[in-house]
Order: structure tokens, then sequence, then C-alpha cells
């Protein structure tokens, strides 16, 4: 399954948007977002690690391997992610998974400028299709009761599917040759792990803020074997559809995470969010039919 784009899109895609409203708990029984950033980076890099060990061991490393980690973390990781736990708990999880939903057509534009494969008509609509009903989920305002968010917490988590975009480009470009999804993987998130712990030293509130995992432990746990999976899918569905095709997990996470927001966190979006949630998965039909016409 490792190397078939069309169940690495749906199960990547599930895992980002359970991802969502795990962070808004954890945010809400006082993790800082920060911190939590830092579970998810550090873990995945431990917990996929393994070959990394064996390149050690070896010390043959490909040429560029940890600048792309670097940056790869940064603006696939670090930036996103910490932008998403400070935003859930004013914009909801469901809100905040809508923003993924505009990564496709970031990455699209991104791709056509730097002159990469054009997708094909049929992936084409469904991405034009995903749009639509992207918009309409935003413009759906999300919640029925009200939201506690401001013009400053939107405009700054519409900065999410342009970082995502970047990042996506960038590890299709940029691939190191002879390395392998796991251990890009690993690398990506040591690096994260490595930067977010400094921000929290110096900004976060000191290391000390890291035992407030301790108040969740389940939770911590449960993040921590997701997150693994997640991250270990996302690198394989990297090189087995492409950046564009990858960026739509944005729509099936948007999809799963306004759906374990109403059953596990009790939000309620209004029959305009629904409707664009239904459009959003005609397109992701769209691009599964494109997907196996190739």
């Amino acid at each position: 399954m490792m190397n078939r784009p069309i169940p690495l899109l749906l199960l990547t895609g599930f895992m980002l948007g359970l991802i969502f409203p795990m962070g808004r708990i954890a945010v809400e029984a006082g993790v800082p977002p920060i911190v939590w950033t830092f579970l998810i980076a550090a873990g995945s890099g431990i917990g996929l690690g393994f070959p990394l060990i064996h390149r050690l061991r070896r010390c043959d490393w490909p040429k560029g391997f940890w600048f792309y980690a670097v940056v790869s973390g940064l603006i696939s990781n670090v930036l996103p992610n910490l932008i998403v736990f400070a935003s859930a708990p004013r914009l909801g999880a469901g809100h905040v998974g809508l923003m993924f939903t505009l990564s496709p057509v970031c990455t699209l534009a991104l791709s056509l400028a730097v002159g990469m494969r054009r997708p094909s008509p049929i992936a084409l609509a469904g991405i034009a299709i995903g749009f639509v009903g992207a918009v309409i989920l935003v413009l759906g305002k999300g919640e029925v009761r009200p939201v506690q968010a401001d013009t400053l917490w939107l405009s700054l988590a519409l900065l999410i599917p342009v970082s995502l975009g970047l990042g996506n480009i960038y590890r299709g470009l940029a691939w190191p040759d002879g390395a392998g999804a796991m251990e890009l993987a690993s690398a990506s998130n040591l690096t994260s792990a490595l930067m977010l712990i400094g921000a929290i030293a110096n900004f976060g509130g000191g290391v000390q803020q890291l035992a407030t995992l301790g108040g969740v432990p389940a939770l911590s746990g449960a993040q921590l074997v997701l997150s693994c999976a997640y991250y270990l899918t996302l690198f394989a569905l990297q090189r087995a559809g492409g950046p564009v095709y990858l960026s739509q997990i944005g729509y099936v996470g948007a999809t799963v995470a306004l759906a374990s927001g109403v059953l596990a966190l009790g939000e309620q979006y209004g029959p305009m969010t629904w409707a664009g949630a239904a459009i959003v998965l005609i397109g992701i039909g769209f691009t599964i039919r494109a997907q196996l016409r190739r």
C-alpha cells in the first residue's frame, strides 16, 4: 500500500483530520500549542528513526539530506502546526481544518509557476470542485453558536495553506537522491523538534512547560502513535503521488475534522457548511477517478 496513491491519500487525510480535535483538546487542557507541536515532532522523529540509525552507522548521507530536513520541517511542520494549535481554540477544530482545503489550490498555483507536470483535466476538475466546496465552507463561518475569533486569527490561519503549498512543492523538487520516506520523515521531525525546543526555552515559557503534557498522558500517547503513522504515509504519498495530488489530503482532512468536531467535541455547524463538505467529497471523487485512469 505504501506505493499506492489512492489508499495513501485517504489514510493520510483521515489521520490529518483527527489531529485537529486532539490538538484542541490538549490546548484546552492547558498544554501550550508550541509544546503540543513539539510532542508531535519529537515523537514522530524518534518513532520513525530506525533508518537514521542505520545511516549513522554507515555514515552514508545523501547530498543535501539534512538541509532538506531543516527546510522541510520548518515550512511543512513547525509554522503550520503552530498556527493550527494556536488558532483551534479560537476558531474551532473544524474551522481550522477548513484552511487545509485551500492548500491544493496554493500547491497547484506554485507547481504551475515552477513548471512541474500539469495535472490531467479530471484532476483539475477535482481540485476546482474541491475549492468551490472549500469556499462555501469558509463563507459558512462554521459554527452555529458564536465563535470567539477576530480578523487577526482568521488572517493568520490563512497562512496555513500557503505554508503547506510551499512545503509540498519543496519536498517534491528537492527530495534527496537515495533517501527513503521513513528516514526523511524522521529527520524532518527531529530538526523541527530542535527548532521548537529552542523556541519553547526562549519564548514559550521555558522547558518546564513540557510538564503540562503530564496532565493529558493518554491523549499524548495516542497523538504520538497517530503522528508517527501520519508522517510515514505523508512522505510515502509525496513520492507516490506528487505534490499536487498529496495536497488534496486537505480535502479529506477537513471533512474528517468537521465530523470529529461534531461527534467528539460538540461543535455545531449549519447547512451551508455541510453542503460545502459534500461538494468537497465530490471533488475528492474526481481526484480518485483521475488517479485510477493514470
